[in-house]
This record gives C-alpha cells, structure tokens and sequence, in this order.
C-alpha cells in the first residue's frame, strides 16, 4: 500500500475537533481532553497510556465520533482489527454524512482489502460539498484501486481530482505514474508539464516528467528534466535516484 492511504488516515486523527452532539456536558468535555491525551500519546508511541485515556473517553462520551474515531485508529496501532472496524461503524452510524469519517473508513477498508466497500466511501467523501479536500479522497480512492491492480479504474478517478485541484502534487504525481503503467507516456508527459506550468515545483513531478520522456524514447527531454532536478532539487531522493534511470553514456 503506498503511502498516501497510511497518511491521510493519520490526518484525520489531527484534524478531529469536536462532536456532533448536542451542547457539552463536563462528562463530553472530559472526553474530549481524554481524546487529545490519548492522541497524544499515541504519536509518542506510548500505546498503553493512549488506550487508558481513550477508554475512559469513551465511558465519559460514548456517543461521540472523535473518541470513536480515535479508538478505531488505536486498535489498527494495536492489530485489532475487528476492533477498529467496530469503532469505525460506530463513527459512521453516529456521523452518517460526515465526510471526515466515510474517508477514514475508507482507508480502513482499503488497508483491509477490501476495495470495493472503499471505493463507494471514499466517493461519499468527495462528493460532500462542505468537504474541505475532495481531491485527497478521490486520489486515496485511485490509490486504493491501484493496490489492488485496478490501474485502468484508477485513472477517472486521479483525472476528476486532478481537474479538481491541478497543483495537488499526489494526485498528479499518482496520475502520472499509473500513466506510464499503462503505456500511455504520452499523457503522462501533459499531466507533468501542465502541473510544471502553472509555477509549481516538486522533485515527485519532475521524475514523473523524466520517467514518461524515456518511456517515449526521448532522451533530450528526460536529460532536461534530470537537469532540473540537480538545479532545483539537489538533495532529494528523486535526484539521488538518477544513475540508476538514465542511460549511462558510451
């Protein structure tokens, strides 16, 4: 699984702020201190004292989808999946259209192989328009295929996330590569230089753009792109990764 699913499930955690219940009572205010606690300690690694504060959230605010949110992430921490899960639907029955929560759940599912409850998930999300970044959910749905080797279903969904926010570098960094997987270089070449157009910089890009010209047997502009990372990116594993991709010279 690449990374980006790993991280946008991380991010969620993060991003919980509050409940959809009605007006806090100590006990929800408690909870939610617990919450920060037991996220806390779970990105210090001290899963022992996030599970204690994380539980007694739950006792102080059964009811709340940032405690449920939270201990679904805890018990994939901790390999329970059959307990994460559990708490990812509680989440979803307690925030039917929360959008926060049907991509979390999402990427739950796809860790789990089972893209097909995913995909349906991750479009609910994308589909929301109060959504702050569809995009990441239509890339994390397109990642989710592909690791399940779906590249050609993959590729409407990187081309609406992609239209969507043409500057969001995983999204054209992932639309380049399944591109160059499906022998079309071509297009992949145009993704690239239309990202590169608008101003934008990224190492991720720029190796797209190189892999894509060799794919296309042109080495001018590949040694191009090669030259643009050493000037613009020259201590990055992108640039670092150069010897083994160009030919070498006669």
């Amino acid at each position: 699984m690449r990374a980006l699913i790993a991280t946008a499930a991380a991010l969620l955690l993060s991003a919980c702020t509050g409940t959809p219940d009605a007006p806090g009572t100590n006990l929800q205010e408690a909870a939610r201190a617990n919450v920060r606690l037991g996220v806390a300690y779970m990105q210090q690694n001290n899963l022992p004292l996030a599970k204690e504060k994380l539980e007694r959230a739950e006792q102080q605010d059964p009811r709340s989808v940032e405690v449920h949110t939270a201990l679904a992430f805890l018990n994939e921490r901790l390999n329970r999946p059959d307990q994460a899960e559990r708490h990812y639907r509680t989440a979803q029955r307690l925030a039917p259209g929360s959008a926060d929560v049907a991509n979390n759940y999402a990427v739950f599912l796809c860790r789990g192989d089972k893209p097909d409850a995913a995909i349906p998930l991750f479009e609910t999300a994308a589909r929301d328009p109060l959504y702050s970044t569809p995009w990441a959910a239509l890339t994390n749905a397109a990642v989710c295929l592909r690791s399940n080797k779906r590249d050609a279903d993959a590729v409407p969904y990187l081309d609406r996330a992609v239209a969507m926010r043409p500057d969001y570098v995983d999204g054209v960094r992932e639309y380049g590569d399944v591109l160059i997987a499906l022998g079309r270089p071509d297009q992949a070449v145009t993704v690239a230089e239309r990202f590169l157009s608008i101003g934008r910089g990224s190492p991720d890009v720029l190796l797209v753009a190189l892999r894509a010209s060799l794919a296309q047997g042109n080495a001018a502009a590949a040694d191009g792109y090669a030259r643009r990372l050493r000037r613009d990116f020259p201590n990055s594993a992108q640039t670092r990764a150069l010897p083994q991709l160009l030919p070498t010279p006669n």
